[in-house]
């Protein structure tokens, strides 16, 4: 007999084939009342699969009791109900890692545009623009200070490729990182205000919610760059539009969104904002890694009782 797994929409084609071959899965975007398809079947499910953008709450947990493990298509876990898994006993599995290398080089390629204007004049020199003129001088990147909000794999990963820049690095966290060749700044705003770049790099979630705030980018200052790869919820938007129309921070590379797919049209307007649509872990390398790890997740739980991947 196969594990019975809600699915709760299609992921990729690449894992909805293979659930559908190794488990008896249940499409839940499929059912036209989802609420009375799970009052009925939901006792008969011992797992789920969710992609990172899709919200599996209370409502969806409370009526899979015999549930134990949620296989997660991505490393964000912040539209999961954790509180509430965990108290039914759930594991809860994502796919770290295999991002980190895509996401760090994201980063630094929004720092290295944010500084040096490269997308902006490439509309410039598209528009005719050099044939008239020149665009003015930008700041460079290599030796500067670059602050990482969040130190997990993706921060580490951009620290080192920082390194590489010759940039002096220094990071905030709860806690220090054993074993870190960087320095812990234990204050945020301290933070922001001895970087050049501040690297967004931590979970999303109600505890990071609105961190970067108006005081932190007051911090970072007329001359700093604000990039964010990590969740749009962490960085408080109408402050950073405000922060960049009064000049009081330089500038900003940016691939999530408070409200994503919206963009606040006066970011999209600013040429001192570089900003592209959540593309960080986008390759097809690391595709067809967390294509795999999701299902590897699953697979281990069911042979073992334990995922590879647990979450935090």
């Amino acid at each position: 007999m196969k594990h019975r797994i809600l699915q709760i929409a299609s992921i990729t084609p690449a894992v909805d084939a293979r659930l559908a071959r190794d488990y008896d899965v249940a499409p839940l975007w499929k059912q036209a009342d989802p609420a009375a398809f799970l009052a009925e079947h939901g006792a008969g499910f011992e797992g789920i699969a969710i992609h990172v953008r899709d919200a599996c709450g209370a409502d969806i947990l409370t009526a899979l009791p015999n549930a134990r493990v949620i296989a997660n298509f991505g490393v964000g876990y912040d539209r999961i109900d954790i509180d509430t898994a965990r108290r039914q006993g759930m594991q809860i599995s994502n796919t770290p890692e295999v991002l980190d290398g895509c996401v760090a080089d994201l980063a630094m390629g929004l720092a290295i545009d944010a500084a040096r204007g490269i997308s902006v004049t490439t509309r410039f020199v598209r528009a005719g623009g050099w044939k008239t003129g020149q665009r003015p001088l930008m700041t460079r990147v290599h030796g500067k200070n670059m602050g990482l909000l969040g130190f997990g794999g993706i921060g580490q990963a951009i620290g080192r490729r920082a390194a590489g820049f010759d940039m002096d690095v220094r990071y905030h966290t709860r806690r220090p990182v054993a074993g870190s060749p960087y320095r812990h700044e234990p204050s945020l705003v301290e933070l922001a205000r001895w970087a050049d770049f501040l690297v967004v790099a931590c979970p999303g979630g109600a505890a990071t919610r609105h961190l970067v705030n108006a005081e932190v980018m007051e911090a970072l200052g007329p001359s700093g760059i604000l990039v964010n790869i990590a969740r749009g919820s962490v960085v408080d938007e109408a402050a950073l539009v405000q922060a960049l129309q009064a000049g009081r921070l330089g500038g900003a590379g940016l691939d999530v969104f408070e409200h994503e797919p919206d963009v606040p049209q006066a970011l999209l307007e600013m040429d001192n904002v570089v900003a592209v649509s959540h593309i960080a872990g986008f390759t097809r390398e690391s595709r067809a890694d967390m294509e795999a790890r999701v299902c590897d997740n699953l697979d281990a739980y069911f042979r073992t009782g334990q995922v590879l991947n647990p979450v935090p």
